[in-house]
């Protein structure tokens, strides 16, 4: 039975964040049809811990700049490292996209469909692994960031471990999310509604269409 009220939870879940996407979600340029993996990849990399509307503006730049995996490769970390300024943490960012193009390059620039050889990848990390399998090879996997794990949790129940890299309980949740529909468009749902409606300090529950069954609400709203 509890099993049942679970995957009844997981569809309504489910039906909800998709006709509110529909009518709310965000369009960015990353999600345009005929993207080349690299340029799937840089905004996933771009978008780690920096406001996705922050990126909008200045993807087409970077892009721009570096147009390829051979043109990043090239590139030296200063001069990465000056153009990412204006986004922030760009210090770290450049080490970290340097050290990918690099890789990438002694790879034949050719990203692996094997996941083994994907973590094998200097700073690849989960996320960007679960996005390349998700946006490249149309796998379901979860975009699981602390914003998408914020709604999973307010509304399914808290994590076990403070990692969500290494939670059971959340890392299978955000997989049964993704099934019986499109994995790209939950994902983007859950992220935009993170953004929009779930918000990490002033979350708007009275006007969200999920409110009446979430657990964060129920024990909030009083």
């Amino acid at each position: 039975m509890a099993a049942n009220i679970e995957i009844e939870r997981i569809k309504y879940f489910q039906g909800k964040l998709l006709a509110w996407w529909k009518d709310h979600g965000r369009h960015f340029p990353w999600r345009e049809e005929f993207l080349s993996d690299y340029e799937l990849i840089i905004a996933e990399i771009l978008l780690q811990r920096t406001k996705a509307e922050t990126i909008a503006n200045y993807y087409k730049i970077f892009l721009e700049s570096y147009p390829s995996w051979q043109s990043l490769a090239a590139a030296r970390e200063s001069d990465l490292a000056f153009l990412l300024k204006p986004i922030g943490l760009y210090n770290q960012r450049a080490k970290r996209i340097s050290a990918l193009a690099k890789s990438m390059k002694q790879r034949g620039f050719i990203i692996p469909h094997d996941r083994t050889l994907l973590d094998e990848i200097p700073f690849m990390g989960q996320y960007i692994a679960n996005a390349v399998e998700l946006l490249i090879y149309n796998q379901a996997k979860p975009l699981l960031d602390v914003n998408m794990a914020r709604v999973l949790e307010r509304y399914f129940g808290p994590r076990q471990k403070a990692d969500i890299r290494y939670d059971p309980y959340l890392q299978s949740l955000a997989h049964e999310i993704l099934v019986d529909v499109n994995a790209k468009e939950i994902n983007w749902a859950i992220l935009d509604f993170a953004a929009l409606i779930c918000q990490s300090r002033t979350p708007k529950c009275l006007t969200c269409s999920l409110s009446i069954n979430c657990k964060y609400y129920k024990n909030n709203k009083n």
